[in-house]
């Protein structure tokens, strides 16, 4: 037995955790990062401050800390993640949001916020929320429903079970998220004769589920029937180490491909078969074959609206789904046979099962021409010379400078949508977005927990105006830390995405501009302003020297070959590099799919009432995809 503090126990046992997958065994925490405030200075900060092999990092931000241990997972295949703790109150519901985010993706991350007095006699203590009918509630009980695994520890003896629990959910490839552990503030003081058995080295397994047989051959069945296969490939490919084996199966059967935002690069750009984005944003190669596909064979895929076009992408009234997943929560979506297996090792069966497959030559042969087309388009559009700097143009220039191991990473805005479109992936950690949550302010934050997780490899992060506004402070830790970015920061002088989506709904892009307030009507006003007008309105914030003054090293340009040379340059710099430019924000990449997002009935605006009847019309493209995957003669 050991007498210990229970912040002392936590930090004790979270660094003798280990993982491992295919005989690789790694240590599954990185360290914690943390503010402190009265809720966990005492508690768990003094456990940090006598274990410095479990490394501290400070933060600026307690969401930013949270997207940081995201990014870190992701480039992990989330083998491993972040500790992130916070005070009482504000602190921990700072981290909501990256909670929300995490649980969201599927990516792993342990969260402990300072909580209330279990002992309660001094409540109500400072920042503590109070209830009416309960004593036994807080601000962390926000955490309940993004959370993935949520405990408050009132006693010590309480941890020797919770902790266990806690790995078991983070290290879960189906389940895994965000998991809270709440430690009051006294308790985190408390001292207890732990078990010494709790603080021994631990190593959790990552198992690769094996496919049903039978399941795995009526898949092969299926795809034998089907004339026009078509396979989407998410984030569980990449997750899971399935790109090789999806090459392989590709190669020889012919069956095209599409990616999600997080399966972007599931297959190099370039490979015959790759016909880039799918859904909303996907490329038009990839929408016109996912409408008349009559099988889709979708790998680690939730089935996101984006990815669906909102449930009216699949059009061809045979269409059957095989969804292979780890979570067997989405893989029964979409009414689809449910291969509830790890990708690679369920990629690899069906392969070995199709040895003598192939798809119909002229089929083949479509998928090919629609990879060349757009793959001229990309280089059409990369090289537009527009009279204002593009963010196609933008895009263009980090795709082609940067090597292809290298990371680029973005979350929202306009720019994620053209970055699916046009990014030319080379390597499966090419391409990283956050969009399960398309969090604004993740990019900067993020683009650091990818650094950490691959510091031999250059990190772009693109971020807009708008994101960079939420959440730009964690340049200091990058800085603080010796971790190297290269910051793109490309200012519209507003949201240039909602703007796009207001003038689709007939709002004339309505409070999406940063301007000074009009004073004739008094509106801040949308796109309907004049070019000229909206110059003399724009706010005098420089986001350049903003940028300098946390520390970065700043770089402007203002066409692509200022940019590309700013690019090569920030290449060379020692710190964290910020390059600023400003681009058109009405010039954008054409082809985008309907996104459902309901429309006023009633209006007086006959731009309104317009796209309210398209609306209408879209909507009865929609489908539930009720087909009965499974029928008896599949058994025979």
């Amino acid at each position: 037995m050991e007498r210990i503090t229970v912040g002392q126990a936590v930090v004790r046992f979270l660094e003798q955790q280990y993982v491992m997958r295919d005989g690789e065994k790694q240590r599954f925490f990185a360290g914690c990062f943390g503010i402190f405030g009265h809720g966990n200075v005492a508690g768990l900060g003094q456990a940090l401050y006598e274990h410095p092999n479990f490394r501290y990092y400070q933060c600026r931000n307690e969401q930013a800390m949270v997207h940081t241990a995201v990014a870190y997972a992701k480039v992990k295949n989330r083998l491993g993640t972040f500790v992130c703790t916070s005070s009482i109150g504000p602190g921990a519901t700072n981290m909501v949001t990256g909670a929300a985010l995490a649980t969201v993706n599927r990516l792993p991350v342990l969260l402990i916020p300072g909580d209330i007095f279990a002992r309660r006699n001094v409540a109500p203590v400072l920042q503590q929320i109070e209830s009416a009918w309960s004593q036994d509630y807080s601000a962390n009980d926000c955490f309940k429903p993004v959370s993935k695994y949520w405990d408050r520890i009132n006693r010590p003896e309480q941890l020797i079970t919770s902790l266990p629990e806690v790995m078991r959910v983070l290290t879960s490839q189906a389940e895994t998220g965000t998991v809270t552990l709440c430690l009051p503030q006294d308790v985190q003081a408390e001292a207890f004769n732990f078990p010494a058995q709790l603080f021994e080295e631990r190593i959790w397994y990552i198992p690769r589920p094996r496919p049903d047989q039978a399941l795995i051959r009526i898949a092969s069945t299926w795809i034998r029937q089907s004339t026009r296969p078509l396979i989407i490939a998410g984030g569980g490919t990449i997750y899971s180490g399935a790109t090789e084996a999806l090459k392989n199966l590709v190669d020889r059967t012919g069956i095209p491909v599409v990616e999600t935002f997080a399966g972007k690069g599931s297959l190099n750009f370039d490979h015959p078969s790759n016909l880039g984005a799918v859904g909303v944003t996907g490329t038009p190669g990839g929408v016109d074959m996912a409408k008349q596909a009559d099988l889709i064979i979708g790998i680690g895929t939730r089935y996101s609206d984006f990815t669906t076009a909102s449930k009216s992408l699949f059009e061809n009234p045979e269409v059957r789904f095989i969804n292979i997943n780890i979570a067997e929560f989405d893989a029964y979506k979409h009414s689809a046979l449910p291969i509830v297996a790890d990708a690679k090792v369920a990629v690899e069966e069906l392969d070995s099962r199709l040895t003598d497959y192939r798809v119909n030559k002229n089929y083949r042969e479509q998928a090919v021409k629609h990879n060349k087309e757009w793959d001229h388009r990309v280089e059409q559009i990369y090289n537009i010379k527009h009279p204002m700097l593009t963010q196609g143009e933008v895009i263009g220039a980090v795709n082609e400078i940067s090597d292809p191991g290298d990371i680029m990473i973005c979350a929202a805005g306009s720019m994620p949508g053209d970055l699916h479109k046009l990014w030319r992936a080379r390597h499966p950690k090419n391409f990283h977005l956050e969009y399960g949550y398309s969090c604004m302010g993740y990019e900067i934050a993020g683009g650091l927990g990818a650094k950490m997780a691959a510091p031999e490899r250059d990190v772009f992060v693109l971020v807009g105006d708008g994101s960079y506004l939420m959440l730009s402070q964690e340049i200091i830790t990058s800085i603080q830390e010796g971790y190297k970015l290269v910051i793109v920061l490309v200012n519209n002088h507003g949201f240039a995405s909602i703007g796009g989506l207001s003038r689709s709904l007939g709002t004339e892009g309505f409070g999406t501009r940063y301007l000074y307030r009009n004073q004739k009507d008094g509106q801040i006003g949308g796109d309907e302003v004049a070019s000229v007008d909206a110059q003399s309105r724009y706010l005098p914030v420089d986001l350049a020297k903003n940028a300098e003054s946390l520390g970065a090293i700043v770089l402007k340009a203002d066409d692509k070959k200022a940019l590309e040379l700013a690019l090569q340059n920030a290449k060379q710099t020692e710190r964290t590099t910020v390059i600023y430019v400003e681009t058109d924000r009405h010039q954008g990449v054409e082809g985008y799919c309907w996104w459902d997002v309901p429309i006023a009935e009633v209006s007086e605006s006959e731009a309104v009432q317009e796209a309210f009847n398209a609306y209408v019309e879209h909507r009865k493209k929609q489908s539930h995809y009720l087909r009965p995957s499974i029928h008896l003669e599949d058994w025979d």
